[in-house]
């Protein structure tokens, strides 16, 4: 076995106490060794032969011959050499090394670099790596001289890296010269990246990090696509790591057929619940030519868009909290013909939004700003917000100490109401001014059955009423009315079935709760004159609203002494009213906004199912009595087996009914049905999605996507396809159906990210894994 030596103990016994004649002689332990020796060549040269080990403490060297300049404090290592400092490597056929500065010149040098410990870095974090499996990828170096000029810094000319450490790499980066910084980060010029050996992407300028965070400054791998409406698609993204609460990301992407777009994306955590982000984007598009399935020939012309999207939540001392949010577009066939998220693609309407609330003396203070834009088409659209809107709401307290709650809400709101067609905005915008006090009186002596009684009054004013053609009238309009409700619950009825050895269900307890509720609203003048802005303005007076049902509970407890869980519900309900147009405004119905006046609503069945942690259901149907027809039906449901499948699905249906306003338009139904469902197998290494939703009633795709993705120890790959279907839009558009291809690549080390339109089903998000 070789003997390891302290480099000040070997030159200390070579200069100074050795004749030239007696090399392997008279210097304790190391008199005894056979495996290398020591020849002094002249007063400032030794030269050592054989397995020499030499011991620097934070640094060794091996080799088969070492020679030693004490006057220039060099160290001359031929033969086998290998170098190590902490946890890193070098090995090479020659090393030229100053023992002073710690500098040197490696000849056919490879080397190996632990990136992070299995159980994190110096943060003490786990490693964020995890979808590559428990093996932690080091980084694997090699060069034909690899020149080190700093602790941890080396200068590679005519070599690479990767962090596949396996005989044949999955992927190297190449290139003429390459600044390696093992605390901190790799710089390639003119580089290669290589796949197996195969080149597959040449990058001017590469950076690569390579710390112990969980997030570093760098360029991102860039992501490729294809689309029928933007040709091929090349995505590039750098990332900053500002500091541990800030970061942003800013992206390019280039359309060959469409143009190119810039954005940039900024977080940050301030404290605790005080955080925030926003995007910007930036399009610009020059003339487009396409050709349809069917022969025919479109131009889009050039143009320019953006769009901004971001929120924050901060706290301001401790009753306050500031709220703002942004979702804005300039173009809706943009937001039509470029996301890949459905809602996205689909959504008419374009907000923003912010509030400060808090309490003040027992009171809930809201002050908020709020504008909310809603397309028909490209050229219509209708514009509502409170521009402001302050709230104070006093929440239930006993009234001097009795049963009695007292509860108050007070509004005060200058609302934007404008409608925009292409010839003429017409604004029917007003200010309000409403207050409403409560009083309840709750009896729950009796656990069976619970009653809660309120009186209410209310005063409402509008500086404007509404005028004929659908126009305001600057005429102030006031309006007051008494409200008396009771609201009885039971009595409740219980069963228990016990089912001792089960472990799915040791115990069933089946609770049947009917339900009983009378509202009575006093007579309310000009009804018709109330500009109706929302549920505020359209509360119809002189009317009894009565609602009764009954709910069907089943708790199941596990066996073992577990907690006792839900397992279905089941609610029947309907109301009946006096006057049969307060059909047409009663919120709990989601079919009341548009329909026929009626006595009775339509009857509701709500059933939600839990029949294990992991599967839930929800069904929901209207019924109308009157028609002896349903009106509406939905249904959802989520399916999680924890690490490997996660699934969901939603339908609805609003039927066709002749004879009932509002459903006997056959063009104003619909019958939809989506789903979208996650897969991963083998500790994530390989896994995938498939969302789709379709259009039952015209038996058509809306939109496909299909993405699979397999990630090795220190690599991973991503395949997206999506068929998006774009004839359902009320614009003009280049093709009917649009195909879109992603390709993304993923390296240890460096985050993946999605373009700004969401490839990958993503936003712009440039975090490191």
């Amino acid at each position: 076995m070789a003997r390891t030596l302290p480099i000040a103990f070997v030159v200390f016994l070579a200069f100074a106490l050795l004749p030239a004649s007696s090399a392997a002689q008279g210097f304790g332990d190391c008199q005894r060794t056979t495996q290398w020796t020591i020849d002094r060549v002249n007063a400032n040269h030794v030269k050592l032969v054989g397995q020499v080990e030499i011991d620097c403490g934070d640094q060794s060297f091996a080799a088969d011959q070492v020679e030693l300049f004490s006057d220039t404090h060099q160290l001359i290592a031929t033969g086998n050499v290998v170098f190590t400092s902490g946890k890193n490597r070098i090995a090479a056929d020659r090393l030229d090394y100053n023992t002073e500065t710690k500098t040197g010149v490696f000849t056919n040098a490879t080397g190996t670099a632990v990136i992070k410990d299995a159980k994190g870095g110096k943060s003490g974090r786990p490693d964020p790596k995890s979808q590559f499996g428990t093996q932690e990828p080091d980084i694997y170096f090699y060069g034909k001289t690899l020149e080190k000029i700093g602790r941890e810094k080396y200068k590679i000319t005519g070599g690479g890296f990767t962090t596949c450490v396996q005989p044949t790499p999955r992927w190297q980066l190449t290139s003429g010269t390459v600044l390696l910084n093992l605390d901190s980060y790799a710089f390639l010029t003119n580089s290669l990246f290589k796949v197996k050996g195969m080149p597959l992407l040449y990058l001017p300028v590469f950076y690569y990090p390579i710390n112990d965070e969980d997030r570093a400054t760098g360029l991102l791998i860039p992501t490729y696509g294809t689309s029928t409406i933007r040709g091929q698609t090349i995505s590039n993204a750098f990332f900053w790591a500002i500091n541990r609460s800030q970061d942003a990301t800013f992206l390019h992407d280039w359309y060959s057929k469409t143009g190119q777009g810039m954005g940039a994306e900024y977080r940050y955590v301030a404290a605790p619940g005080s955080e925030g982000q926003i995007r910007f984007y930036n399009l610009r598009e020059h003339e487009a030519t396409y050709a349809d399935s069917d022969g025919t020939v479109t131009t889009t012309p050039e143009r320019r868009s953006y769009e901004v999207r971001g929120s924050l939540s901060h706290r301001i001392g401790r009753n306050f909290r500031a709220r703002g949010r942004a979702d804005y577009f300039s173009d809706i066939t943009v937001q039509q013909t470029y996301n890949q998220n459905v809602y996205d693609s689909s959504r008419r309407q374009r907000v923003y939004n912010g509030s400060l609330s808090g309490t003040v003396a027992g009171w809930n203070m809201t002050g908020s700003f709020d504008r909310t834009e809603l397309f028909y088409g490209t050229t219509q659209s209708t514009v509502r917000g409170g521009t402001p809107k302050i709230t104070a709401q006093k929440s239930d307290k006993p009234l001097f100490g009795s049963p009695v709650y007292f509860s108050m809400n007070v509004e005060g709101s200058k609302f934007t109401a404008l409608r925009k067609t292409e010839t003429r905005t017409v604004d029917n915008g007003l200010a309000r001014f409403d207050i409403f006090p409560r009083v309840r009186f709750p009896f729950t002596k009796w656990q069976w059955l619970t009653v809660s009684t309120t009186a209410a009054a209310r005063y409402t004013y509008w500086t404007e009423r509404k005028g004929a053609g659908g126009l305001n009238i600057q005429d102030p309009i006031s309006r007051n009315y008494f409200e008396l409700a009771a609201q009885v619950s039971g009595p409740t009825f219980n069963r228990i079935w016990n089912r001792p050895g089960s472990q799915y269900a040791e115990k069933i307890k089946h609770s049947v709760e009917p339900y009983f509720n009378v509202q009575r609203i006093s007579p309310i003048d000009d009804f018709a004159q109330f500009v109706a802005i929302d549920g505020v303005d359209t509360v119809v007076g002189k009317v009894t609203r009565v609602s009764y049902g009954v709910n069907n509970r089943f708790f199941r407890k596990p066996g073992g002494g577990g907690r006792s869980m839900e397992m279905v519900t089941v609610a029947l309900g309907q109301s009946y009213y006096t006057d049969a147009r307060a059909a047409q405004y009663d919120k709990y119905y989601q079919t009341s906004y548009g329909s026929a006046p009626s006595k009775f609503s339509p009857m509701t069945l709500q059933v939600r199912a839990w029949p294990t942690e992991g599967i839930h259901a929800n069904f929901r149907a209207e019924y109308d009595t009157k028609f002896s027809a349903i009106r509406t039906m939905s249904a959802d449901g989520t399916v999680d087996l924890g690490r490997y499948l996660q699934s969901t699905f939603g339908w609805s249906q609003r039927r066709f009914i002749e004879g009932l306003a509002g459903f006997d338009d056959p063009e104003r139904l619909d019958h939809y049905l989506n789903s979208a469902n996650n897969w991963r197998a083998w500790n994530n290494r390989i896994g995938g999605t498939y969302n789709f939703n379709y259009d039952v009633k015209t038996s058509r795709f809306l939109q496909q996507r299909l993405m699979g993705y397999y990630n090795a120890q220190c690599c991973g790959f991503a395949l997206e396809y999506q068929q998006y279907d774009l004839s359902g839009f009320n614009t003009t558009l280049p093709v009917a159906k649009d195909h879109r291809w992603n390709f993304s690549i993923t390296l240890a080390g460096i985050g993946s990210f999605s373009n700004f339109f969401g490839a990958f089903g993503g936003g712009a998000s440039g975090q490191r894994y």
